[in-house]
């Protein structure tokens, strides 16, 4: 049986036109009619179809896949493996995760009643995932719809909406700030401690971490400032020759509050002066309505069913999870 057989394009009601050739977005497979899918035979096929499965979310910038027999986060680990990218730590997230298995991590630890706009994963550090795996072990009962939206449109429609403020962005970048205890804390969507964030106990190894990264860190007592930045806000996707929205600013503003952080002072223009609150507004308004109102719907919502779901193009597509 060829392996080349394996993968059968699907469709979904969810799925939307992108672009002028009549692209889906997102791409969807699911097991060819007539073939029992196993384990071994989906990383086999991962591994000799490698590029044509990279076209795919080169084309649409996600690729959701249905229907293979992956049901722990082993298996998934398997699978993910078997695209061979190299693994990239951990290191200047915000969001505590647990280690599962392998490079497989929880996706969010923060309690459900805080909300998760559209954003890119670590855009406010410089090295950041070019793809994104997502998996699902228990399917929910109800809900559990991920929406996701193509990061050009959002740069088109925010610049047609408001230049003067994505000039500035071009022309300036921001800076993050966060405050981070010692210890991860739950209670927090962005409780990372310093020990888990730079992946040591040792305050001096944390610091040259954290300069790799062109991070700043100022120590106090109980606590270290992180100051990131200044770092583009919006970039060139090279491959497509189009710009993106790849910034984390949405998400620090609504998102990054603790007894540690005040959301108005996480996120500035890289010339210190702070942005506008009536900007985060405007912007934060505009992803949550990206869903269901970008021209031509080019946002959708997928849900969760059990087994391997997202790979994304990191910096094609703007989850609103992990």
């Amino acid at each position: 049986m060829a392996e080349t057989t394996l993968f059968a394009e699907a469709r979904l009601p969810h799925q939307r036109l992108c672009g002028g050739g009549g692209v889906l977005f997102p791409s969807v497979l699911a097991p060819s009619a007539g073939i029992r899918p196993s384990l071994p035979l989906l990383t086999r096929a991962i591994e000799t179809q490698k590029p044509y499965l990279e076209s795919l979310i080169h084309e649409a910038g996600a690729l959701l896949l249905r229907g293979f027999p992956v049901s722990s986060a082993s298996d998934f680990n398997d699978v993910v493996g078997a695209f061979g990218y190299e693994e990239l730590p951990y290191v200047g997230g915000a969001a505590p995760r647990t280690n599962v298995v392998g490079r497989v991590f929880t996706a969010n630890e923060s309690p459900p009643d805080q909300k998760i706009p559209f954003h890119h994963e670590m855009a406010q550090v410089p090295e950041f995932p070019s793809k994104l795996f997502f998996f699902c072990e228990v399917e929910p009962g109800s809900g559990g719809e991920t929406p996701i939206v193509l990061s050009h449109v959002v740069y088109e429609r925010m610049r047609e909406k408001y230049p003067d403020f994505v000039q500035q962005l071009e022309e300036h970048g921001l800076i993050y700030t966060r405050v981070l205890g010692e210890e991860d804390d739950p209670s927090s969507p962005i409780g990372r401690g310093w020990k888990s964030t730079f992946l040591t106990d040792d305050k001096s190894l944390a610091k040259k971490r954290a300069a790799r990264l062109g991070m700043k860190l100022e120590w106090t007592e109980d606590s270290v400032k992180t100051i990131m930045g200044p770092i583009p806000a919006i970039k060139l996707d090279e491959s497509r020759n189009r710009k993106i929205w790849f910034n984390s600013m949405v998400a620090a503003y609504t998102g990054w509050k603790d007894t540690r952080n005040d959301p108005v002072k996480a996120v500035t223009f890289a010339t210190a002066i702070p942005c506008p609150a009536t900007w985060f507004s405007t912007v934060s308004i505009s992803s949550k309505k990206s869903a269901s109102r970008f021209p031509g719907r080019k946002a959708t919502s997928c849900c969760w069913t059990t087994g391997p779901s997202f790979i994304l193009g990191g910096r094609l597509i703007r989850p609103a999870v992990c």
